[in-house]
């Protein structure tokens, strides 16, 4: 989904009551004790977008990745918002030693409705670019691997956002070319010192 995660402030409410199991009665066969909402979902949050004010849990939508664990623990609390579509994802493979490997994040999110003219056309596009570009017996996850993920951000003209990293300052998929960058390479030092002190 894209837009914002729905919440029942009434539910949540009955959770931290303790009215509601959370998990939807998963883990009700032990007595795991009283929910505590800050360190169960708001702590746990990913990219921290969570947090109470005064009874009430606030998200801040922009920060947050769909990891959807808080949907999970609070399932009758929060809801994915309505404006829906489906992820696209590319390389996956299952190689015998390995085991089964999901494949990378292209597309967060478009809409899956007839004719699904830009599934199809980000398919096509992909299908082409490993036929010209792959080697023989060479799956797309390797291509993908051999050539960079950017290279195939740029084959499907996607706009790179912040779901494509895998790992910040790991392995960063993304990196600026010259011409991308206000200026260039090229600085002027004198510029530079006095905007950086020292």
């Amino acid at each position: 989904w894209k837009d914002d995660i729905k919440i029942d402030h009434d539910a949540v409410a009955g959770y931290v009551a303790g009215e509601i199991a959370p998990k939807g009665g998963a883990h009700s066969g032990r007595s795991w004790g009283a929910f505590d909402i800050q360190k169960e979902v708001v702590d746990l949050c990913p990219t921290g977008c969570m947090n109470m004010e005064g009874g009430k849990l606030k998200i801040n939508n922009k920060e947050c990745t769909r990891c959807m664990h808080c949907i999970n623990v609070m399932p009758r609390a929060l809801h994915i918002g309505d404006d829906r579509g489906v992820s696209m994802l590319a390389g996956a493979k299952a190689p015998i030693l390995d085991g089964a490997q999901m494949g990378s994040l292209l597309v967060p999110s478009v809409t899956a409705e007839e004719p699904y003219d830009e599934i199809k056309e980000a398919a096509v596009t992909i299908w082409d670019w490993w036929m010209e570009e792959g080697k023989n017996r060479e799956r797309l996850g390797e291509l993908i691997k051999r050539q960079g993920f950017q290279k195939l951000l740029e084959v499907t003209g996607i706009e790179p956002v912040a779901q494509h990293v895998l790992e910040p300052g790991q392995t960063p998929y993304i990196s600026w070319k010259e011409d991308e960058v206000a200026g260039g390479w090229d600085r002027d030092i004198g510029e530079f010192r006095e905007i950086h002190q020292r």
